[in-house]
């Protein structure tokens, strides 16, 4: 069996650790240094630790027609990242090249057109026939790279799909797949948690308390649950792993780029500062930006959402903004 990934920052390369104990696996990377760190030195300094090598069934390559030539695609790129590699397959067409059956696991809403991923898949490879999901879930790049128990989910609209991949990714140990249905509620919760976790940072270095964080965390499952619902998805979603799960690791873990945005925004670093001292991606910023004008537009109360993104885009400072939040009239708690 093989497997391609496509892009080679943290959360690839630690799925290509993973899953190339069960398969031979080609990782593609549009980065010629790091192709060459790959297959020379079996590392990737840039995301994995010192320690950790890959196998050497793992190769890395810039050749993205190559690439397709496989059973399985897991697109582990950046959402915004999405659209252009989508095209680059659909164009594969041309060369009669069968498309495999796809995985994306990035997370969060497209920039310019507010889509979410599994949206940006149906548009741009519409009248193919290619079977796909989305492995998320509460999964940390560097437990799963050190092999520490991890679950997650593989949401799909097609079961047979989900339930041959799943198989496929439970015979690794320690990582254990459910299956879903409902890709909008999983994408949603996937998105929205990320802006929460800005929030919880911010909590945190406050020192507001754990039963701030706490209410925090409680309190965005609603604004998660009515978003869900507006936009065609399952209530019930965001209490799984795709929801509450990931939702309480991203506001909770040492690990979590978007809780550390709030954290240095609570010492006083600019946001430019911040994003420039991280290096990688935090998708929460871009997301507030996105979720914000979605729930405008749908008309979903999102005060959690809100708060974040004028903090972000609007310049409010952080006293004034948690202010806002407190100042909201109570209700009853299940609206």
């Amino acid at each position: 069996m093989r497997i391609t990934i496509l892009g080679a920052g943290s959360w690839g390369s630690a799925l290509s650790v993973l899953v190339s104990g069960i398969a031979d696996v080609l990782l593609w990377s549009r980065n010629k240094a790091q192709i060459d760190s790959i297959n020379n030195q079996h590392s990737n300094l840039n995301y994995l630790p010192e320690d950790v090598r890959f196998r050497s069934n793992v190769r890395a390559t810039d050749n993205l027609l190559a690439s397709l030539d496989c059973d399985l695609l897991i697109i582990a790129t950046p959402v915004n990242a999405l659209r252009s590699i989508l095209q680059s397959i659909r164009a594969s067409i041309k060369y009669k090249l069968c498309i495999p059956d796809i995985i994306w696991v990035c997370k969060g809403f497209e920039d310019f057109s507010g889509l979410l991923p599994h949206n940006i898949i149906e548009e741009v490879l519409k009248g193919l026939k290619v079977r796909y999901g989305a492995l998320l879930g509460p999964s940390f790049a560097l437990d799963v790279i050190y092999g520490r128990l991890t679950a997650i989910s593989l949401v799909s609209s097609s079961e047979e799909f989900a339930i041959k991949w799943s198989r496929v990714f439970n015979t690794i140990p320690n990582f254990r797949v459910y299956l879903g249905s409902d890709i909008v509620g999983a994408e949603v919760c996937g998105a929205i948690k990320n802006v929460v976790a800005i929030a919880a940072g911010i909590v945190d270095g406050l020192g507001l308390g754990l039963n701030a964080r706490s209410a925090l965390i409680a309190r965005s499952l609603n604004e998660i649950v009515r978003l869900i619902i507006a936009l065609g998805g399952s209530e019930k979603t965001a209490y799984g792993l795709v929801g509450v799960g990931d939702l309480i690791l991203t506001c909770t873990g040492d690990l979590s780029r978007n809780r550390m945005v709030g954290l240095k925004l609570s010492q006083g670093m600019s946001l430019e500062e911040i994003l420039n001292e991280l290096g990688h991606v935090a998708e929460g910023v871009k997301t507030s930006k996105a979720a914000y004008e979605l729930s405008n537009r749908l008309g979903v109360d999102m005060p959690i959402v809100c708060a974040i993104h004028n903090i972000l885009y609007q310049g409010i400072d952080l006293t004034t903004a948690i202010e806002s939040l407190l100042s909201r009239k109570p209700g009853i708690e299940f609206v």
